[in-house]
C-alpha cells in the first residue's frame, strides 16, 4: 500500500521570523500524526530557520524549485547540491514555474534528474489549464506532460519520485476539482501513462497527489478515493488548521 504524503507548498510566503513562529506552532501537532508523510516547502530564505526547527521531528522539509546544474554562472539559481544540503524533497514544475518563468517540459525533465542524482525526491506537479479541461484536452496535455518529464529515467527511478496533480484552473479559486475528478485523471491519465511507458507495477508504486483549493473541509473526500494518495496544500497549509488537514488526511486514508 503506498504511504499517503501531505506536502505544504509555502510559495512566495513569510520571513523567518514568521516561519519561525508558525513552525513552533505547528510542528508539536504535525509531529504527531502518524500514518502519513509530512513535508513543509518554504521559500529558500527561510529553509536554515525550518530545517533546525524539524531536526527532531519526522516532518519532512522541501525546496520549491532548484536549478539542473551543480554550479556556475545561473545569476540567482539554487543547485542541487545546495538543496540537498538542507532538504529532502523539491517542488518541481510546478504551474507557476511554467506560467511565470517559462519553465517546459524538457527543463523539468533535467531537473528531475539531477535531484534524484542527489538523492533528492521530486514532487512533480502536471495539471491543465481550464482552457484545456473545458476543451477536453486533459488527458493530451497531463499526458503529455509525463512522457516529457519523465523521459530517460528507468522503472526504479519513476517510483522515487511523487506526481502532483494540480489542474491549474483549482489552485488558489476555491474551485477544487471533485475527488472523483481527480482520482479519475490520476488513474487513467497518470497512472494510465506511467503503465504504457513502463508497466503496471510501477504506475502502482508511484505515489499521487492532489492539489488545488485543498482545506481541512474536502480533504477526506479526495483521501477516500483510491487512486489519490495525499494532496500538495497551497493557501491551507500557511494556517495553523494545516495540521488539522494532516490529521484527518491521515485518518481518512486508513494507512
Amino acid at each position: 500500500m503506498r504511504r499517503p504524503i501531505l506536502a505544504g507548498n509555502w510559495k512566495m510566503h513569510m520571513t523567518i521570523a514568521e516561519a519561525t513562529d508558525f513552525v513552533r506552532s505547528i510542528r508539536r501537532g504535525l509531529n504527531d500524526i502518524q500514518g502519513v508523510d509530512r513535508v513543509l516547502c518554504p521559500t529558500f530564505t527561510t529553509l536554515p530557520a525550518v530545517k533546525d526547527l524539524l531536526s527532531a521531528t519526522q516532518i519532512g522539509l522541501g525546496a520549491q524549485n532548484m536549478h539542473w546544474e551543480e554550479a556556475g554562472a545561473y545569476t540567482g539559481e539554487i543547485s542541487p547540491r545546495m538543496v540537498q544540503e538542507m532538504c529532502q524533497y523539491v517542488i518541481l514544475g510546478h504551474s507557476e514555474r511554467r506560467a511565470y518563468f517559462g519553465e517546459t517540459d524538457e527543463q523539468v525533465n533535467r531537473k528531475i534528474k539531477a535531484a534524484l542524482a542527489h538523492g533528492l525526491m521530486p514532487i512533480l506537479c502536471v495539471g491543465e489549464t481550464e482552457e484545456q479541461h473545458d476543451a477536453e484536452q486533459t488527458e493530451e496535455v497531463v499526458g503529455g506532460q509525463i512522457r516529457d518529464c519523465l523521459a530517460g529515467l528507468s522503472a526504479n527511478e519513476v517510483t522515487q519520485l511523487v506526481v502532483a496533480y494540480e489542474p491549474i484552473w483549482a489552485i488558489g479559486t476555491g474551485k477544487a476539482a471533485t475527488a472523483a475528478g481527480a482520482g479519475s485523471v490520476i488513474g487513467l491519465t497518470i497512472r494510465g501513462t506511467i503503465a504504457t511507458l513502463y508497466d503496471e507495477d510501477t504506475a502502482q508504486a508511484v505515489r499521487v497527489q492532489y492539489g488545488g483549493s485543498v482545506k481541512p473541509n474536502n480533504i477526506a473526500e479526495f483521501m477516500a478515493h483510491p487512486d489519490i494518495d495525499g494532496a500538495l496544500v497551497g493557501g491551507a497549509s500557511l494556517k495553523p488548521d494545516f495540521v488539522e488537514l494532516v490529521r484527518i488526511a491521515a485518518e481518512t486514508s486508513g494507512v
